[in-house]
């Protein structure tokens, strides 16, 4: 296809990459098939452990020359390679929807919060301040800075194959770390393309070798990342059962992780709701990305007195939907990943009927022409109760859980009441529901939305949830704080040295 060759995406790749030089992978060959048609898009070779440990060498070498650019000056390099990806929006939104199977729209979208996070990293590059304090000793100044931690290894996942990447390492890159970026297995082209597009921009700039670094593999990758001590920080996005195992390991070593892992989202539709609004952030959030967004909804609580109403116009939005390849702009909904989604997908359907689910819209696989692949299914909607085993887990496909509620306490209490807490809504005209569901008794999700849904955030507020869903935070607002490490300094100008609270030493 013409977007892969514009992308130097070639039949057999190597996944090893420090920059331009990219040494020959010596471990296990990956082969990424399209879930759109069931083909071999391409194949990659992946890192073994001695991969990992030159291209480690490699970054720590980098780092002791990057973090001594002038911060802005790393906000120049940033911002071209915001150009590049402007250059390239269309080449590799299409990658995006071809080897993850959104839909092309999605795919474009990826690729525009990739622009968004650059142009934010551009002017947070003049802006790493601190703080400065009064001492209580006189002849003293206090104030605090920030400084690189080093090397980020990022750890990504197939649903969003490059916009989480870039969230970290745009942040990552401007506060002067070096990064080791792990793409999905399931979408190593995404990495090796975003991999080239970068080195080119830091060869015209004579950026050192070793500052952005691609490592493709399998679940070893991550391992070896998350036990290195060599790697200060580990940003992991993916499955809670994943989070927990690299939070352990880098834990283990007292390092620093941030991890975005599951989410339960669901949006409360209150009597007093825009109905016809509603039913707009409701639909997009469930089918959208075919329900793999970490932000999909995936529970509609609704008030009693317009449940009926809602869920009828949910049931017609549904028959309106168009199910098939997700680079035909004229579908809403593209495949799963891959089969083993499916069946994953097909065991929710059956463990929700099992405990006494009603579907109102059913689901199912997909065939016939168009299919080929045995990665398509229908959304589905089940009248469940918030308490079913199944509607407390994730599933990453698009299967919607409808319930009721009579008061917005227990609306509150039902959001509330699952592992996850990453993003969550509610849709209201009353002034007095929307400051409770956004009160210290409201949301305890790390999102929280008023008459928008859960889905889609912007890059400018800084993204994460809670419990379950891991505790860090990416993105905008400060969470640049997290790719580097705080220092308190103070200054004594004095002919003195007083001690801090008037402790007094003398010889």
């Amino acid at each position: 296809m013409e977007f892969l060759q514009k992308l130097h995406i070639d039949n057999d790749n190597n996944g090893v990459s420090t920059g331009l030089e990219w040494p020959a992978a010596n471990g296990e060959k990956l082969f990424s098939y399209s879930p759109v048609d069931g083909k071999l898009i391409a194949a990659a070779s992946g890192a073994d452990k001695s991969n990992y440990d030159a291209v480690i060498a490699k970054a720590k070498e980098a780092f002791a020359k990057w973090r001594l650019w002038p911060a802005p000056k790393r906000g120049e390099i940033v911002r071209q390679i915001g150009e590049a990806l402007r250059n390239k929006k269309e080449e590799l939104g299409k990658l995006v929807s071809y080897e993850m199977g959104k839909s092309l729209q999605e795919g474009y979208g990826e690729v525009q919060e990739m622009i968004d996070i650059c142009d934010f990293a551009v002017g947070l590059s003049r802006q790493l301040h601190g703080l400065t304090m009064h001492s209580e000793r006189p002849a003293h100044r206090m104030y605090e800075q920030y400084h690189p931690l080093g090397v980020v290894g990022i750890i990504s996942a197939f649903n969003f194959p490059v916009a989480v990447w870039s969230w970290n390492s745009m942040l990552a890159w401007i506060c002067g770390n070096v990064t080791v970026w792990k793409p999905s297995e399931k979408t190593p082209l995404c990495g090796i393309a975003c991999q080239k597009i970068v080195a080119e921009i830091f060869a015209k700039n004579n950026v050192p070798e070793g500052v952005s670094n691609l490592v493709i593999g399998g679940r070893d990758v991550g391992e070896w990342m998350s036990n290195d001590v060599n790697v200060p920080l580990v940003s992991a996005t993916g499955s809670t059962r994943m989070g927990k195992a690299v939070g352990a390991a880098v834990g283990a070593r007292l390092g620093k992780s941030i991890l975005e892992l599951g989410g339960n989202n669901a949006i409360i539709i209150s009597k007093d709701a825009d109905l016809d609004m509603s039913l707009v952030g409701a639909v997009f959030g469930a089918v959208g990305t075919a329900g793999q967004r970490c932000t999909s909804t995936r529970r509609l609580i609704i008030h009693k007195d317009v449940y009926n109403t809602f869920t009828d116009k949910l049931k017609n939005a549904y028959k309106q939907l168009r199910i098939g390849n997700p680079l035909d702009e004229h579908n809403h909904v593209g495949p799963l990943i891959d089969k083993d989604a499916v069946t994953m997908y097909l065991s929710a359907i059956d463990k929700c009927k099992a405990e006494g689910g009603n579907f109102i819209v059913e689901g199912g696989e997909m065939t016939g022409d168009g299919f080929e692949s045995g990665c398509y299914v229908k959304p589905c909607i089940a009248e469940v109760k918030n308490e079913y085993s199944i509607v407390q887990h994730e599933t990453f496909a698009p299967i919607l859980y409808v319930m009721k509620y009579d008061g917005i306490d227990d609306a509150i209490a039902m959001q509330n009441g699952v592992p996850q807490g990453l993003s969550s809504a509610i849709m209201t005209l009353n002034l007095r529901e929307a400051e409770a569901f956004l009160s210290h008794a409201g949301s305890d999700c790390g999102i929280a939305n008023v008459n928008i849904g859960t889905s889609g955030a912007e890059i400018g507020g800084a993204f994460g949830g809670e419990k379950e869903t891991g505790g860090g935070r990416e993105s905008g607002s400060d969470a640049w704080k997290a790719y580097m490490r705080r220092q308190t300094n103070t200054i004594n100008y004095s002919t003195q040295l007083p001690l801090a609270q008037g402790i007094k030493f003398e010889f």
